[in-house]
């Protein structure tokens, strides 16, 4: 088999033109055309050489620029974003933990305040303490009168006493 393909590749080297590559531009018309022989049994290729057109080039040129630069563009507007997305997230975050921070002092302030109105009434007053005050030095002066009283009482018994025990007198004052 390998036999039959090398006969076929030969005659067809032999028989048939050498064709320019196929390129986009070209039509199918042009790539069929036999180029005719040159002097003798030799064959030159010519090959048909189409001026790359200014527009074309420029048109092609220009969308790969911009195709280029819009990528790169895309690129670094997709990370700028993603930084600016990092960094709201990180505030976010550091947000959050100072409102739950704020919240806990939130509480003790409420649990010191409930203690405080429970201790405001169970205590006194500035007026209830006055008041006590001033039946306290009532009382003590109350006292003190009295207890006065009782060492005048025993002073003057001492006093009688100490008169029987001169004199030989039977009145006891009571």
């Amino acid at each position: 088999m390998s036999a039959v393909l090398s006969a076929r590749s030969a005659l067809c080297r032999r028989t048939l033109p050498i064709y320019v590559a196929r390129t986009f531009s070209t039509s199918h018309l042009l790539r069929n055309e036999v180029i005719p022989p040159v002097a003798g049994n030799a064959t030159v290729v010519q090959q048909v050489q189409r001026p790359v057109g200014g527009i074309r080039g420029g048109i092609i040129g220009f969308l790969f620029g911009f195709s280029l630069a819009a990528s790169f563009a895309a690129y670094n507007l997709l990370d700028e974003y993603k930084q600016a997305s990092a960094a709201l997230q990180a505030s976010v975050e550091e947000l959050k933990l100072s409102t739950e921070k704020v919240t806990e002092h939130v509480r003790r302030i409420e649990a010191v305040e409930k203690d405080l109105k429970v201790l405001e009434k169970s205590s006194a007053s500035k007026e209830d303490i006055h008041k006590v005050r001033a039946e306290m030095k009532k009382l003590v002066d109350g006292l003190h009168v009295e207890f006065l009283d009782l060492r005048a009482h025993v002073w003057g018994m001492q006093q009688d006493l100490h008169s029987l025990s001169k004199k030989d007198a039977t009145t006891v004052r009571i």
